[in-house]
This record gives structure tokens, sequence and C-alpha cells, in this order.
């Protein structure tokens, strides 16, 4: 694949969008799943050149403008990882919309292309300014998708979801411009040249990094996404799952190893809040009375994980972390489509009102059992080498480090293990559905519901490319380490970067 093509990532989803205003939403369907599908099979495209010798970056300035003025892209294998991640994730969210009816709501594929797009574009993009605007075109559709989906809550929790993502973004743009006034460049090449140890510099991309982590969920900045994401449908939930906060958890991981050069004196703080955002994440949905409330702290937990790879800030730890930041994409992708097939046969997605579900609906209860097994990091799954790579990355850590890294994740998976069977004993246990009084159940529901294979199929595909992992877990694991080395050795990409 060469340079010239990466536009093509936020282009094409951009011109399927602006078809959506003439087309009806039934013909933007195509468009709509296409586009995910698309920016997957790109990715693996690019993770195949990426692989390569002497192609491990491969960069464009946009427009043929010189460097500082035209919008740089540029692609290595850890933005090709996540396209591909994202995107095939994405496609599966997107699907089941199509197939439940929501996409049929007008405008709701233009919106997902405009989604996609941003996503892309701050995946790609190789300058700070640029990652903020990418960022606002992910939010702004992103705000409407809220507005017409989900319960009659998305009108408060709408407003708390504007409300945090318009100050972040702030935050953002006001730490932008002081790495601007320091270093005089937002590139992010030429910043990976900067002086690291000027306590102006690190306190300007600290800001930024601030604002990335309250759009990923850390703790104690995490409150805000167990309330907002679950007012939305369940397919909107999982595409936010699968997008917001893994662009965020990305630009982290980005900004800290390339501009920050790992900053070695600022990770116990970074270990402090990583250790903290895994246990909360994973005992607060002990309270939780509704399936995808209580997955939504599961998120917030993985995030946790994710990260604690970068506190590591070792060749493996990085691996570690990104390759299961790979599963958790997945593998919550898989869970919040099952819910979402639950709600839509049974409408509902309370425990009170649900029951004995493992008789009716055999293969959701599989996907389900399977999917939390994975989060808790037991065999066959993805997490099970993701906590594996990071317990052995944690074997590093020295002293009262190594202690408490070790005693989060096992009493993390214990809090994640409680919760999977708080899901699976409220839901899927117990006495059959009929069985319950009439005003415990939906009136609709009879002996004959049945969740129709075609709502479970989404959440089914992603779960088998997860189990696919755990079968040959190798390849993807190499392409964890290249990532992980190309954020070590970040002397390619700023050059890259830089070059006219």
């Amino acid at each position: 694949m060469t340079d010239s093509l990466l536009p093509l990532f936020v282009v094409v989803p951009l011109a399927m969008a602006a078809l959506g205003v003439v087309l009806p939403a039934r013909a933007m369907i195509p468009l709509m799943v296409g586009a995910p599908l698309l920016t997957a099979a790109g990715g693996l495209g690019l993770l195949v050149a990426h692989a390569e010798a002497g192609n491990e970056v491969i960069a464009t300035q946009v427009g043929a403008f010189v460097p500082g003025i035209a919008i740089p892209l540029v692609s290595d294998t850890l933005a090709a990882l996540m396209l591909t991640v994202t995107g095939l994730t994405s496609a599966a969210c997107v699907a089941f919309s199509a197939i439940s009816g929501e996409a049929r709501l007008r405008f709701f594929p233009t919106l997902v292309l405009m989604l996609t797009a941003g996503v892309n574009g701050a995946l790609l993009t190789g300058d700070l300014f640029n990652l903020f605007v990418f960022i606002e075109v992910m939010l702004l559709p992103s705000y409407a998708l809220i507005a017409m989906t989900g319960t009659w809550r998305r009108l408060g929790i709408g407003r708390l979801f504007v409300v945090v993502n318009l100050l972040t973004s702030t935050i953002l743009l006001i730490g932008v411009g002081l790495v601007y006034g320091v270093a005089g460049s937002v590139n992010i090449g030429v910043l990976a040249d900067a002086d690291a140890d000027d306590p102006r510099f690190v306190l300007a991309v600290s800001v930024v990094l601030l604002a990335l982590a309250i759009k990923a969920g850390v703790v104690p900045m995490h409150g805000w996404l167990p309330r907002a994401y679950p007012a939305t449908s369940g397919s909107v939930m999982a595409l936010f799952s699968a997008l917001h906060t893994k662009v965020a958890l990305y630009a982290i991981f980005r900004i800290h190893q390339v501009v920050l050069d790992g900053a070695e004196p600022y990770l116990t703080v970074l270990l402090t809040l990583v250790v903290l955002t895994m246990v909360v994440g994973s005992y607060g949905s002990l309270g939780e009375k509704m399936i995808r409330r209580l997955l939504s702290w599961q998120m917030v937990a993985g995030v946790g994980y994710i990260l604690l790879g970068l506190a590591i800030g070792t060749q493996l730890g990085l691996a570690a972390g990104l390759f299961y930041l790979s599963h958790h994409i997945l593998v919550m992708g898989a869970l919040l489509l099952a819910s979402a097939a639950i709600e839509h046969t049974y409408r509902s997605n309370q425990f009170t009102r649900l029951s004995g579900l493992m008789r009716r609906e055999p293969l959701l209860a599989t996907i389900v059992a399977l999917a939390m097994l994975s989060l808790v990091g037991f065999p066959p799954s993805s997490g099970f080498f993701g906590k594996v790579g990071i317990l052995r990355a944690a074997a590093d850590l020295d002293g009262v480090e190594l202690v408490v890294v070790m005693t989060a994740v096992v009493v993390a998976s214990l809090g994640t293990l409680l919760a999977g069977l708080r899901l699976w004993r409220g839901v899927f246990w117990g006495p059959p559905l009929e069985d319950l009084p009439s005003g415990d159940r939906e009136p609709h529901v009879s002996l004959d519901t049945r969740a129709p294979l075609r709502t479970v199929l989404p959440s089914a595909v992603l779960l088998v490319v997860s189990l696919g992992v755990f079968l040959a877990p190798g390849p993807v694991w190499d392409v964890t380490v290249r990532a992980a080395d190309g954020l070590l050795d970040s002397t390619a990409y700023a050059a890259e970067v830089t070059a006219p």
C-alpha cells in the first residue's frame, strides 16, 4: 500500500456520508456496513506492508504542502492494528443496527460514517492539533447518535456526555496550545526530538494526556462513562466502546512513548491510577442490576489493564498492553452486542425481568459465558494470553511495585469473575422466564419467544475472532511486539512524519 492511499481512510467514509443527504437511510445501510469493512481490509493491508523490511512507517503530507502546514497522515504497525480491529468491530456493531431496524432512522448511517471518518483520521494523524480536530469529528455525530437512540434517559444523559466531552475537548485544545507555545510545533515527529526534561514541556503534554485520560475513563475521572454509555442503544454503546475510549487509549500510548519518551519519573503516578482503575472498574459492576450498566464498569476495568502495559514501559509490557487492547475491543463488542440481542428480543436488560435464558438461548448463553471468561482471563480466550503477557511483564518490576501490580491483577480479576457470576445468575440461571410473575416480565414474552439467529450473529462473529486469537496467538503477538518496538524507537516514525 502506498502513502497516497492513506487519505482514503478519511475521504471515503466522508464521501459516503455526504450521500446520506440525498439517499434514504435504507439505501445507505450497505455503505454504512461497507465503510468499516473497507477500513479493516485497508488496515490489514497496511499490516502486511509494514511487515516488509524498510517499510515500517508510511506517511504522506495531505495536499503536498510543506510539513507543519500540511495535515500529516502516518501509519505504522500500531495504527494499522487499530484500524483493523476497530474496523472489524464497527462493522459488526452497525450490522446489528441494520438487523434490528435502528439503521433505518433518518441520518443514522450518515452519522456512523462521519464517526468512522473521525476515528480513522485520529488513528492516522501525526499532528496533535489534527488529533483534536478528528476527535471533534468523532464527537459531533456521537452527540446526535445519543439523542436518537436508547431509552428516554438519553436526553438527560446526553447532556452529561456533551458537557464532559466539551470540557475535555477544551482541556485538550488548551494543552495543544501550550505545547505549541513551548515547543513551537505540534507535529508529533518534531515533538519526538523536543526536550522531554523541560518541565514546561512536560506540563503542557500532561494537559493533553489529562484530557485523553478523561475521555478514556481512567479513575478517578471515570464516573461519566458508566452513566452515559448504557443510556444509548446496545449497538451504539458497542460502537462507542470500540471507538471512543480506544482512540483515547491509542493516543495516550502514542504521545506518552513518542513525545515524552516514556516519562519514567511519572510512572509511579500512572501506575497508581492504573491499579485504581482496574480494581474500581471490576468491583463497580457488583451494584448494578442491568446488563449494560454492569458491562460499562468492565469497560473501565479494561482501561486499567491496557494502561498497565504502558506503565510497565518495557517492550513486553507495551506489547501485552496492546494485545489486551485488541482483545478488549473484540470481547466487549461481543458482550454488548449479545446484550443488545437480548434487549431486542425481550425488551429489557434488567436482571429482575429476565431469568433462565440459558434454556431458551443456548447460543447467546455460550457467547456471554465465553466472553466473560475472556475478561477474567481464563482459557479458552484471548484474554488469557493478554493477562499472562501483562503478568510476565510485571514480573520485571521491583519491590513494592511488583507486589502491588500482581495483587491488583488478581483482585481485579476476582471482581470481574464475581460480576460475571452475577450476570449469569441474574439473566441465564434461575427459573424459566415464563414462570416469573406476569408483572416481572414483559407482556409480549411467550413460550415461543426466541432471539432470531440474525441478531446473535454479529456478537458470535466477534467471539469467534477472539477465540481464533486464543488458538493462534502468535501472529497477533508478533504484530503487537512490532508495534511496541515502534513506540520504543520512534526514529523512523519521526523521520517520516517530518519528511517533505
